[in-house]
């Protein structure tokens, strides 16, 4: 990209602004730090940019379903997910002027230490040994504790049940599982994908589009038997077998090593980097999505999170890092192996039923214990009502769970009662098994998508004889063609242009293309006006055309112009565009 003179991000700023991409809400009583608004321009490349991600992550593939679930949600489902215990960041107050800091980004900006992941104790202990003061206004710190997250609601007016905004989609589609397993004919794999916005009352909003306490997550819970992982994937792993992704694994980094290292997808699976094929795959697939944005392969890295950083729930994350002029190595998107943990989290709090019935090919005899109640030695403990009501429970369990817990604990405890082995008659009995219940895994590749928006545009941001143009990827442009009069007026020729580059606009946006129509200004201006918010292609119908047919096309990477007949400008830009589905 070619840019002079100030800071690329404040130029994408001023831009973003002018031409109704984005600018920080509630401006005219002074804005809200983690909250921007987008215009016009802004919706249309967000919305591309999450279609480009359902195509690459739902709409082909055929175990791939699409869900949408509340915002609001009532507390115990965090309480479940571990959010409510978790889902926190370290803070800094000042005791003079109370100003509110996060403590990890501070302390890395004014002392340059990285205290990712310690304690609230360890961080107050570092900050008096090293003096740190409130930059605000030189105030010394009270000390150090962890501030949840989660924005609080409640569900019902005046007195209503505590609820939070959701941080994440997770939740909706772990609690969702068992219901949507049903309907896809109780198959494995499965994935849930649900787009759409979240919350996350962040201390410090920072960075921009990068740091925000609103916005919109893209994101697939992808279930599958641990199992059966590693055969599944070769059924699949074709389309990214041979895809390069650069990796820093948490082992360089422990050494102090940050250079990636490049792999295919097949060779993170082989040399066992990944702890699950699952992750290695949807790796590959967000490598591509992300190359396909218009950000070159060798900009892109997946840094591995040491044990430290990584969420309650994961076993082994995976950040996908896209380098910035302005930021440096940010975050785009998280690969996480979060195990069984909260579907057994979600099981265990709610009593239902989050197992699935992984079938034998062959049906397997086992030797399998089992546990009754012997109604004369349970007597000598207990009698009368008491005796009915411990029996009646007794028979209700399962004898293979009774036998179990007296093998664990060496009695089974009942209404407070320890009722020792002496009180049941033990059995082995053999049984046929056709199954067994097992809690499936899940890998889980979630992208933010005004993240996304920020890195596309400093990789698309050009400047051109002093004049911005956005080189947008054509499918993620807010429009696919501009439409131009070359001149407009009363006389005969100029209302004609006007009537043919109208009926041009129409017929175009009728057939599926997102058309724009300008007839202000000079031909020049509308030309630099459509280059800045990035449309691919403007048609112009000048005196030439009301005497063959013919439009001029002008490419906004090249400037270069040809001439094409009316009746064969859709095909022409369909080609050009690459927009199939309009074929």
């Amino acid at each position: 990209m070619s840019v002079s003179g100030r800071g690329l991000y404040d130029k994408i700023v001023d831009l973003a602004k002018r031409r109704g991409i984005f600018w920080v809400s509630f401006e005219i009583y002074g804005g809200v730090a983690g909250f921007y608004d987008f215009g016009p321009i802004g919706v249309l490349i967000k919305r591309n940019i999450m279609n480009q991600w359902l195509k690459y992550f739902v709409y082909s593939r055929e175990n791939i379903i699409e869900v949408e679930t509340p915002i609001v949600n009532p507390r115990v489902v965090f309480r479940a997910s571990g959010h409510e215990e978790h889902f926190t960041d370290p803070v800094l107050v000042c005791s003079k002027c109370g100003r509110v800091y996060r403590a990890d980004h501070l302390i890395k900006d004014v002392i340059g230490v990285n205290v990712e992941g310690w304690s609230p104790g360890e961080i107050t202990k570092l900050v008096r040994e090293k003096g740190l003061k409130c930059p605000e206004c030189g105030g010394e710190f009270e000390s150090a504790f962890n501030a949840l997250l989660l924005f609080t609601t409640q569900i019902g007016p005046y007195k209503g049940e505590t609820a939070y905004l959701k941080p994440e989609h997770a939740q909706g589609m772990f609690i969702n599982f068992p219901h949507l397993f049903k309907i896809m004919r109780s198959t494995l794999p499965l994935g849930i994908a649900q787009v759409g916005r979240v919350a996350r009352n962040e201390i410090s909003p920072r960075q921009g589009l990068l740091r925000l306490r609103e916005f919109n997550i893209m994101e697939v819970e992808f279930f599958f038997d641990p199992a059966e992982a590693e055969r599944e994937v070769y059924e699949v792993i074709g389309e990214v077998e041979d895809e390069k992704v650069r990796v820093v694994t948490a082992e360089e980094r422990i050494k102090g090593v940050e250079e990636p290292i490049e792999y295919t997808v097949k060779e993170l699976i082989e040399k066992r980097i990944v702890k699950t094929p699952w992750l290695a795959y949807w790796m590959g697939i967000g490598n591509k999505y992300v190359k396909s944005m218009g950000i070159p392969g060798d900009k892109i890295r997946f840094l591995e999170k040491l044990t430290h950083e990584r969420a309650h729930y994961s076993a082994q994350t995976f950040d996908q890092e896209v380098y910035t002029e302005r930021f440096g190595w940010i975050e785009v998107a998280g690969y996480a192996y979060r195990t069984s943990y909260d579907v057994e989290r979600h099981a265990e709090l709610s009593g239902a039923d989050f197992t699935v019935f992984k079938r034998f090919k062959e049906p397997v005899v086992v030797k399998e214990e089992k546990a009754y109640p012997n109604p004369g030695e349970i007597s000598k403990i207990i009698s009368g009502d008491k005796l009915k009501e411990l029996l009646q429970s007794l028979y209700q369990r399962k004898p293979e769970e009774v036998a179990r817990e007296l093998r664990e604990k060496g009695f089974v405890e009942l209404a407070g009662i320890k009722l020792p082995s002496s009180c049941f008659y033990l059995k082995t009995e053999e049984v046929k098994l056709h199954g067994e219940k097992i809690y499936p895994h899940v890998v889980e590749p979630s992208f933010g998508l005004e993240r996304l928006l920020y890195v596309i545009l400093e990789y698309s941001y050009m400047e051109r004889e002093d004049k911005v143009v956005l080189r947008l990827p054509p499918y993620l442009a807010p429009y696919h063609v501009a439409v131009f009069p070359l001149m407009t007026g009363k006389k005969p020729e100029h209302v004609k242009m006007v009537e043919v580059a109208r009926s041009i606009y129409r017929n175009l946006v009728g057939r599926g293309f997102r058309a724009l129509y300008d007839e202000e200004g000079s031909i020049g201006r509308r030309y630099a006006r459509s280059d800045e918010i990035g449309i691919p292609f403007a048609v112009t119908v000048d005196h030439q055309t009301l005497d063959d047919n013919t439009v001029t096309v002008r490419d906004r990477d090249t400037t270069m112009q040809v001439r094409v007949k009316i009746n064969e400008l859709e095909k022409y830009l369909v080609e050009k565009i690459g927009l199939e589905f309009l074929i």
